[in-house]
């Protein structure tokens, strides 16, 4: 009932917003096109700046979880989702020479039940173009439009060619190597070495249908993850199980901070030379793989600018290390908090309270994410000893639990704190129940009567 009257009343605003902003958004990714969305259907005017010539993402899955899937659904986008999606039924950790089984969760309907939305797997670009859908109507895309400069002072962006463009708030969702981020910061602010980088690939699911082996992975899907001494491999099907995606983490050998890089197929098998029969079956199907070095960055202090014109989304203030899944759900989620504090701003004053309490309401549970994204790293890479024997007996634990339940039998006292962090339930309930939109109207309902306006400087 509650998000009933949240939508109803999103939808008043749009009709009769007295006080619409003029937000521009630097850049066209998730964050972006989702904050386009969300404060256009609130009432304000949106202008968005992309430097690349077209809307498009690289062929990689994603993993929607459902703190996130619960927004798209309520945005509208439930069928879609599913038609594009796979629902796998659970997340298996193997060990990398065997394969044995050291872990497992079942998920599929259960994620429903327990956390009130769906678990889904996607191909990346069939979000991005569901996003942009949704955020056609409220936005106008300049494409081939680099932002070169921002005053923040004076709400300002020039283009590289020297265009300028004047807007009430500037949002930065340029992404992990965003320009608005320093002049958020005030410095210089350098991407931090993980030593780790990342292939990824996609196979046709019709050539695994070939092979014995390799046809359960297709016929029952789950998220699948081979872990080992400083690498691990994630893989899981996606676009209704007509294709298999697959990450694979493994040390970095020098490359500096870039995207889209073309790697080396027969390096990427040298990489997990030994791994068990059905992952060297898996390699032998890619035909092509891209790489890319993963870089962090320490929390912000603050995502906004002290002039209260300019502000950060997704992974231009939070970048998410892909150990936890969770970036694109932290940027979209970032969108909704920020679309429901301005569907109620009355006065321009209203501006840097809004932005402080969007800030407020997001920066703990990203910096949360951030750091346990962190932590996956060091417990999916352990090298071979009584460390690794420690975490593969919890995870057996968590595995033996779930079993247990599934059998009807009542669960062991083993999730708190398990190494397979998807075990944990009180993590999970964390991470997942998180209704963003619900959070800000709950914030606005206690604390938006006190939000003063401010005397509004030009």
């Amino acid at each position: 009932m509650k998000l009933l009257q949240s939508c109803a009343f999103l939808f008043l605003v749009m009709l009769f917003n007295n006080h619409p902003l003029h937000f521009v958004i630097v850049g066209c990714g998730l964050g972006g096109l989702a904050a386009a969305h969300c404060l256009g259907r609130a009432g304000h005017t949106v202008t968005v700046f992309e430097g690349a010539s077209c809307i498009a993402d690289v062929g990689a899955g994603i993993q929607i979880s459902p703190n996130l899937s619960r927004l798209l659904v309520r945005w509208g986008l439930g069928d879609e989702l599913r038609k594009a999606s796979v629902k796998p039924q659970s997340i298996t950790f193997r060990r990398y020479k065997t394969g044995q089984r050291v872990g497992w969760t079942p998920w599929g309907e259960n994620m429903d039940r327990d956390y009130g939305a769906p678990y889904y797997h996607v191909h990346r670009a069939d979000l991005l173009n569901m996003l942009f859908k949704l955020a056609t109507p409220y936005m106008t895309l300049f494409l081939n439009s680099r932002v070169a400069s921002v005053d923040p002072n004076l709400g300002q962006v020039t283009l590289e060619s020297g265009r300028t463009f004047h807007g009430d708030v500037i949002l930065g969702a340029d992404g992990v190597k965003s320009m608005v981020r320093e002049l958020v910061v005030g410095h210089p602010d350098k991407p931090i070495p993980t030593g780790d980088a990342a292939y990824r690939a996609i196979i046709p699911t019709s050539e695994m249908m070939k092979d014995p082996d390799l046809k359960p992975f297709v016929e029952h899907p789950e998220m699948t993850g081979w872990i080992g001494p400083g690498r691990h491999i994630m893989a899981y099907c996606i676009r209704g199980s007509k294709e298999y995606n697959l990450v694979m983490l493994h040390p970095n050998r020098g490359l500096r901070e870039a995207y889209n890089v073309e790697g080396s197929v027969d390096k990427m098998r040298a990489d997990y030379a030994g791994w068990e029969p059905r992952v060297q079956k898996l390699l032998a199907l890619v035909s092509s793989t891209l790489i890319w070095p993963l870089f962090d960055r320490d929390p912000l202090d603050t995502w906004i600018h002290p002039s209260g014109k300019v502000a950060l989304l997704g992974d231009s203030c939070h970048p998410m290390l892909p150990y936890r899944a969770q970036g694109s759900a932290m940027a979209i989620e970032d969108a909704a908090v920020l679309g429901v504090l301005f569907s109620h701003i009355t006065s321009r004053g209203q501006i840097r309270p809004l932005l402080d309490a969007y800030q407020a309401l997001r920066h703990p549970r990203c910096t949360d994410t951030q750091l346990a994204a962190r932590l996956n790293q060091k417990i999916f890479h352990l090298p071979d000893g009584a460390e690794q024997e420690a975490r593969d007996l919890s995870m057996r634990q968590g595995l033996e639990s779930s079993l247990r339940e599934e059998r009807g039998e009542p669960a062991l006292d083993v999730s708190s704190g398990n190494a397979n962090v998807w075990a944990d339930r009180t993590k999970n309930r964390i991470q997942f129940c998180y209704d963003a939109e619900a959070e800000a109207e709950r914030w606005w309902s206690v604390s938006g009567k006190h939000v003063e306006p401010l005397v509004f400087k030009l």
